[in-house]
């Protein structure tokens, strides 16, 4: 990664996106990176949509404000697509990743025109199988690592597993899911690339 990478999260108030970008970023900051994570709120309640953000590089970071052109978006809740313009400031270079049991292909019409890369992972599906619930951010933080590359996945997997042991510190139980939840989503996210 030569340059900033700028990454956009939108989920709904209990989806664990602000958590996932906090985490994305801990994790690149753990490997040697300068980083930001932070949230954006609107209305505060469950179920209402979030934006959180991620800015990772290399170099200091100098910009304080909420990104407004990101190479990624991530969706953690497909039914934003019809309440909220994600593609908003999307760089086509880049790519947006959604939460959904469909194709790229299926969800390409709900996109406003956008004709970059399209990135879906059934992150519902991995958690409910992995963890037994609906816990999306897990499952879709493994695939944005996929995606942008932003930190090599070995490095990754050993970093998170750091962080799922000290949050779940006094439930140890779900570190074995959660870790298998990142695993499947690098594994099974699909691209309109192929």
């Amino acid at each position: 990664m030569n340059k900033m990478l700028e990454i956009r999260w939108h989920g709904r108030g209990g989806q664990g996106a602000k958590t996932a970008s906090l985490l994305l970023a801990d994790v690149a900051f753990t490997g040697g990176m300068y980083v930001q994570g932070f949230p954006e709120y609107g209305p505060e309640r469950m179920g209402a949509p979030i934006t959180a953000y991620n800015r990772i590089s290399k170099n200091p970071i100098r910009v304080h404000s909420n990104i407004y052109e990101p190479e990624f978006v991530v969706v953690v809740d497909e039914t934003l697509l019809e309440a909220v313009d994600v593609t908003k400031g999307l760089k086509e270079e880049g790519g947006i990743i959604i939460n959904t049991s469909k194709t790229p292909e299926e969800i390409k019409p709900l996109l406003k025109n956008y004709e970059g890369r399209i990135f879906t992972c059934d992150a519902r599906k991995i958690s409910e199988e992995t963890l037994g619930k609906n816990f999306p951010n897990t499952p879709m933080l493994g695939a944005v690592v996929k995606i942008t590359k932003v930190i090599p996945e070995e490095d990754f997997l050993s970093s998170i597993e750091d962080s799922f042991k000290h949050k779940f510190a006094h439930k140890p139980e779900v570190l074995k899911g959660n870790m298998e939840a990142v695993k499947r989503s690098m594994n099974e996210v699909k691209s309109n690339e192929n």
